[in-house]
């Protein structure tokens, strides 16, 4: 049995291989086959964030395979009414998945000690891996093979940055993150990642121009996620250099394509003018997480493992 709590927790081969599954899955539902690939099994959501994108795609994924989903909140109790051990032992026997959106990192983790099946990250304070999963598979589908391809991220070095660079530095894309002082990827995060995949390529920078040279791809996300509301205003006026405008983006290859988990919050981490311009893939960004995540699912469960 697997869990998804990181991409550290997968190999390369294993990311290609989800990738391949995705691919074959998608083409088939773009000519309107949704293959019942997992008929019968049983995925829970156990959220305590809000969410569209994480809800609504696994959700839609799971009923095109040919399962079923249960949406649970704070109504079953969570750690509240009794202990995670037993909750998780419980709720184990009952579903094939479980797929968790939880405050802090370590609720998934002691989660997943306990299950009795697979637990899968629908995104903590500390990773989003579906995410990032997401993100690779779309930069594949824009520009081809991976290996060699830059990716420059543009902001706080937060959950969704420190996925990307697993997978970046996991599937040989240079990635190079620009993020103002005390708003970086830690160094002990970094050495982490170099002693899993020591042919990475990281660079860390202060100067988002520099940063997005050469560069493939442009990422951004909000500069204040979910739980960081008290720290706005300080952390708009530190930002502010680092938003992805017309000016940034004209420093980019004519060919190379934005990029943004969204929600975005136009205006701060980037103007309408890229978000809604030729080089924006946000909506194929946001269409593949459905597409990632069938993948991750099916060699998950086994059908295509």
């Amino acid at each position: 049995m697997r869990h998804v709590l990181t991409l550290l927790e997968l190999s390369a081969a294993e990311i290609d291989r989800i990738f391949i599954i995705a691919e074959d899955l998608k083409a088939k539902f773009e000519k309107g086959l949704r293959e019942p690939i997992l008929p019968g099994r049983v995925m829970a959501l156990l959220f305590e964030k809000p969410s569209l994108r994480t809800r609504v795609s696994f959700e839609s994924c799971m009923a095109h395979l040919g399962g079923a989903t249960q949406f649970l909140g704070a109504d079953v109790g969570w750690g509240k009414r009794e202990s995670i051990a037993d909750f998780a032992g419980v709720l184990g026997q009952y579903v094939d998945v479980i797929v968790c959106r939880a405050n802090r990192h370590s609720r998934v983790e002691e989660l997943a000690r306990h299950a009795q099946c697979p637990v899968i990250n629908g995104l903590t304070d500390e990773a989003h891996p579906c995410q990032a999963l997401a993100d690779l598979f779309t930069l594949r589908e824009v520009c081809g093979a991976l290996p060699g391809r830059k990716l420059a991220y543009v902001g706080d070095a937060n959950n969704v940055a420190r996925s990307l660079a697993v997978a970046c530095a996991k599937l040989s894309v240079r990635l190079s993150l620009a993020s103002p002082e005390g708003y970086a990827l830690d160094a002990g995060f970094l050495a982490e990642i170099l002693r899993d995949s020591p042919q990475a390529e990281i660079e860390l920078t202060d100067d988002p121009a520099e940063a997005v040279q050469k560069a493939d791809g442009v990422y951004t996300d909000v500069w204040t996620s979910m739980g960081q509301e008290a720290e706005e205003d300080e952390r708009r006026r530190v930002f502010a250099p680092y938003q992805v405008n017309a000016a940034l983006m004209s420093r980019v290859p004519r060919t190379a394509v934005f990029l943004h988990c969204l929600p975005a919050r136009r205006g701060e981490e980037v103007t309408d003018d890229v978000i809604d311009g030729p080089q924006s893939r946000v909506l194929q960004q946001a269409a593949n997480r459905l597409h990632a995540q069938k993948g991750l699912l099916a060699w998950l469960l086994g059908s295509q493992g």
